[in-house]
């Protein structure tokens, strides 16, 4: 059950894309196809991945298509339309990196600083030394993927930042890790004096995100999506320490799809928050082909399905990996992939955008399910909406 797209919409895209003049969009065989490859790539997905409700989300020069498909919980049967909300896991932490840019383009704080000027309490600690801006490229020096099980409160983190000790130099290896990130987003509000849930709420407000929350509110629970895990057993989020500031986003297509259009740099955000969003895409350090930014993850464009494959894959998320320090850091480009993978244990998501191409992308699903199923689907979605520039075409920047 799908909410068509436009064909003639995407048409025009496709001309465009090409460089032909709109009025080729009254031609509807390409756009009919693509639009046939799309539907057809996320239902093959879908039954792969025994998927319950898929929403696709596609940003092509600023115009928006949408394609949903399935429902939002087997028990309701209620279809998932453009206004479900999915948890997305680890794309939470992107929020959370525009939260310390904006903090820092106002003032509140340099991710040059230590840790310890923001924290006093864990002065003198190895992780109080840090600077900031290791903590949202996962290079602080080797954190477990999650807050250890038995850390239950604020009090009980502190100790533990407070005796933690690195297992290597910080900015040599890639660790992808929840605790540090989490940290920079308690970082960044109390650098607003607030604290995470509220700071983070208002960033969404300044955004212009109406449907991204934390805590789903009563008046928005009818459109929450159920989520099944891997044995197709019913489950949500189960919030721990620092769930909020690493994975513990729940958003519509719609408004995620607004905020990839806000990194494409469409439409303009206000002056400080431009800023704050070009800041996370300023890469730091590379790590094999992909160059790690403040969260998000660029690629060379264009770029081939092995090098995505690769990227996201469950080594980098669960190995340390060699990581080499760009100094001075690199400017955020136009000729890159970025992309964000995340998920919870009854949700899978994505998130991809093309600045040289105006291309953005949000795929969200109900269903844990491996990353490489869900980066298959993107390739093939972006390959039948923009194919990618023929070799030795003149890159954009």
């Amino acid at each position: 059950m799908t909410r068509p797209s436009c064909l003639a919409a995407l048409g025009l895209w496709l001309c465009g894309l090409a460089g032909v003049p709109a009025a080729c969009a009254a031609s509807p065989p390409a756009a009919a196809s693509a639009d046939s490859i799309v539907r057809h790539a996320a239902q093959a997905f879908m039954r792969e991945q025994n998927v319950p409700g898929l929403a696709i989300a596609l940003s092509i020069d600023g115009r928006h298509t949408f394609y949903t498909f399935g429902v939002a919980s087997e028990t309701t049967r209620q279809p998932v339309t453009r206004d479900t909300l999915f948890e997305i896991g680890s794309i939470s932490k992107t929020f959370t990196a525009t939260l310390a840019a904006y903090a820092q383009a106002t003032g509140k704080l340099s991710l040059r600083d230590p840790v310890e000027r923001h924290l006093p309490e864990l002065a003198g600690s190895r992780f109080g030394a840090l600077p900031l801006f290791h903590l949202a490229t996962h290079t602080a020096g080797g954190f477990p993927l999650q807050v250890p099980d038995d850390i239950a409160d604020t009090a009980q983190l502190l100790r533990y930042l407070n005796a933690w000790q690195p297992r290597y130099a910080a900015g040599t290896r890639r660790t992808y890790a929840n605790p540090s990130i989490g940290m920079l987003g308690v970082i960044a509000a109390r650098s607003m004096q607030m604290p995470f849930e509220p700071a983070a709420q208002a960033l969404y407000a300044r955004l212009g995100l109406h449907d991204t929350y934390l805590a789903v509110p009563a008046a928005a629970q009818a459109r929450y999506a159920q989520g099944y895990n891997r044995q197709d057993a019913p489950v949500r989020l189960n919030p721990g320490v620092l769930a909020d500031e690493a994975y513990g986003v729940k958003t519509s297509a719609q408004d995620l799809l607004h905020f990839v259009d806000l990194n494409l740099g469409s439409p303009r955000a206000a002056p400080p928050l431009d800023q704050a969003i070009a800041a996370t895409h300023t890469g730091y350090f590379k790590v094999g082909r992909m160059t790690q930014d403040l969260v998000w993850e660029q690629y060379a464009y264009p770029t081939t399905l092995d090098t995505l494959l690769r990227g996201n894959a469950p080594a980098m998320a669960l190995e340390d990996q060699p990581a080499v320090a760009l100094d001075p850091p690199l400017p955020a480009r136009r000729d890159v992939l970025v992309n964000k993978t995340g998920a919870t244990n009854g949700f899978g998501a994505y998130a991809a955008f093309i600045p040289a191409r105006r291309i953005g992308l949000v795929i969200l699903a109900n269903k844990s399910h491996p990353n490489d199923a869900r980066v298959r689907l993107a390739w093939r979605i972006l390959e039948a909406v923009a194919p990618p520039a023929q070799p030795g075409a003149a890159a954009a920047h």
